[in-house]
């Protein structure tokens, strides 16, 4: 919003300061007068001169209180004039010293307003309002710049990975549209798998963007109930992989999105069927509560997987040993949408390779009840 000018902070603590050291002058200068009066409560030197002519030391001089408050008029003004000067230097001195804070917070700001996030303010001194503020702002442009890192990263990985899909199927109806004779039945089966695979990429962006955005309420779940919901819906494809699944463990409450905590069971559950072993596999799901807090473990057989691989795992579009393509199953964004879950229910996502082969992939949530 616009903003009409005015003085500045700095201005008005100088003046502030200036005033108020003006007015405790005047409030002595007038005090000694008051003293001076007749009939006046207070006690003071002035009133202790008498009015007439006194003797002192064989002279006479004049003992008059008016006489002693006109002498003593033209000091009291130069010591106001010089409290007025001294406050209003003092206080732009103190003032500028007490505001430079403010200022190299307000340069941070400004850098931040033109897209430089990577600046920190990193001000030093003892704790107290200000430098409280400074650590809070850095602390802030920190989580702007991997938040803003992030969302480029992905950005450019979605549009590669959307663009894929829309460059073959214009490239399948350039040819059907050169070739009246072609097949037009695998055309449209293949057509059909393209735009499938486009949808699960859409809805995996939206459903990632959702987690983001913390959009969800919060109510009570059980990690238990969900993984056994998730296994029953999973068991054809794991018998169709001939991958067995092997569920225990007991309840395991926690607060969050009870959608979003499926989806994340469910990308755990489906990542460990379709990257198991071609024959044989199996699949461990065991939920529990240690340490007061909700956990979930799920296990697979399959290929050795070095450290380095694994830690890639949840970034998007990342699968085994390096980026997926267009043929395989999945969009390479599973474990990326479980770490974001785990991360808005401020939960930890631990990945580890199995000695013998394969992933074991740790959730640890808030808990919401006792330990069982």
């Amino acid at each position: 919003m616009e903003r009409r000018r005015g003085p500045s902070v700095r201005l008005k603590l100088t003046l502030s300061y200036a005033g108020f050291l003006m007015l405790a002058g005047v409030l002595m200068f007038v005090a000694a007068w008051l003293a001076g009066q007749p009939h006046n409560p207070f006690v003071a030197v002035l009133r202790y001169v008498p009015d007439e002519v006194v003797t002192a030391i064989g002279r006479i001089v004049p003992g008059n209180r008016g006489f002693l408050l006109r002498a003593y008029a033209p000091p009291a003004a130069v010591m106001l004039g010089f409290l007025l000067v001294f406050g209003l230097v003092g206080g732009w001195v103190l003032a500028g010293r007490m505001l430079a804070p403010l200022t190299r917070i307000t340069a941070a700001t400004r850098l931040a307003a033109t897209g430089s996030l990577s600046h920190r303010i990193r001000l030093p001194g003892r704790h107290d309002e200000l430098r409280q503020l400074a650590d809070d702002f850095d602390a802030m442009l920190a989580r702007l710049e991997a938040h803003v890192a992030e969302q480029r990263r992905f950005a450019a990985n979605a549009s590669h990975e959307l663009r894929t899909p829309l460059t073959i199927t214009r490239t399948l109806l350039e040819v059907a549209r050169e070739d009246p004779d072609r097949d037009v039945d695998q055309l449209i089966e293949r057509l059909q798998r393209i735009n499938a695979r486009a949808i699960e990429l859409t809805e995996a962006l939206l459903l990632l963007s959702r987690a983001e955005a913390r959009a969800f309420e919060r109510v009570p779940v059980d990690l238990s109930l969900i993984a056994e919901e998730v296994t029953e819906t999973l068991l054809p494809l794991g018998e169709r992989r001939r991958v067995s699944i092997e569920t225990s463990g007991g309840a395991a409450p926690s607060i969050g999105s009870a959608a979003l905590l499926q989806q994340m069971v469910m990308n755990l559950v489906h990542n460990a069927i379709v990257h198991n072993l071609a024959d044989g596999g199996t699949v461990w799901v065991v939920t529990g509560v240690r340490d007061g807090r909700a956990t979930l473990t799920v296990e697979n057989t399959g290929e050795p997987l070095a450290a380095a691989v694994v830690a890639t795992l949840t970034e998007p579009f990342q699968r085994g040993a390096g980026r997926i393509r267009t043929d395989h199953a999945g969009v390479g964004l599973g474990l990326a949408i479980v770490r974001r879950v785990v991360e808005v229910h401020d939960g930890r996502l631990v990945l580890e390779a199995r000695p013998g082969g394969g992933l074991r992939a740790t959730v640890d949530l808030p808990g919401d009840g006792p330990a069982v």
